[in-house]
């Protein structure tokens, strides 16, 4: 499978309370949330719920796994939404050591060998595995190399706190551009392929 990271982020690099600040982003002095709502014109929003109905399958890290599941797994309204639609009825893998069971359908708790699962659900199929949100996560599939494409959805907003996609100090890629667009908004949406390490230069 090939595996896809999309992510909704700022112009300083944040990710965190794309939707909304929740009670533990509010007990961590992040009070900033929901800055992507109501970002993006229509053909963002149409693009965004293309990306979820295109997948085979989901890689989530635990916390991105439950909002999506007490967002589009229990509200009758959003399951019938493209998105809900697609979130519960397609197989959903969680990255997860605390998480021993879940009553969201079609849903699969990775054991302790990350590494071992992920790469045998790449070996295992075609299609396409989609991780959404889950930054920490991502850095962690970055890092492994595990990555074949990410797309960066960029709302035009500094936010100056926040946890954000790229760690502070981690491993250097280099990403080649495969497509860019930019809404009515200014969202832009641009994929990337990992194409190894950077070329630096010499003085």
């Amino acid at each position: 499978m090939k595996l896809t990271t999309i992510t909704q982020i700022t112009l300083d690099g944040v990710t965190q309370g794309n939707g909304g600040s929740t009670e533990e982003d509010l007990r961590g002095g992040f009070d900033r949330g929901g800055w992507a709502r109501g970002a993006g014109d229509d053909t963002t929003r149409d693009h965004i719920a293309a990306t979820f109905q295109r997948a085979d399958a989901y890689l989530f890290g635990r916390r991105t796994y439950d909002i999506l599941r007490d967002f589009w797994g229990t509200m009758a309204e959003l399951k019938q939404h493209p998105i809900g639609v697609a979130l519960n009825s397609k197989p959903k893998y969680v990255a997860s050591t605390t998480l021993t069971r879940s009553d969201w359908a079609n849903t699969e708790i990775l054991g302790d060998d990350l590494f071992r699962a992920v790469a045998d659900l790449k070996d295992s199929r075609d299609g396409e595995l989609q991780v959404h949100g889950s930054s920490r996560l991502i850095q962690w599939l970055l890092e492994k190399d595990l990555v074949d494409e990410m797309e960066l959805i960029t709302v035009p907003v500094v936010l100056g706190q926040g946890a954000r996609l790229f760690a502070d100090s981690g491993r250097d890629i280099a990403l080649n551009l495969v497509d860019a667009r930019t809404d009515s908004k200014g969202v832009m949406i641009h994929s990337y392929r990992p194409v190894g390490r950077p070329a630096y230069a010499t003085f």
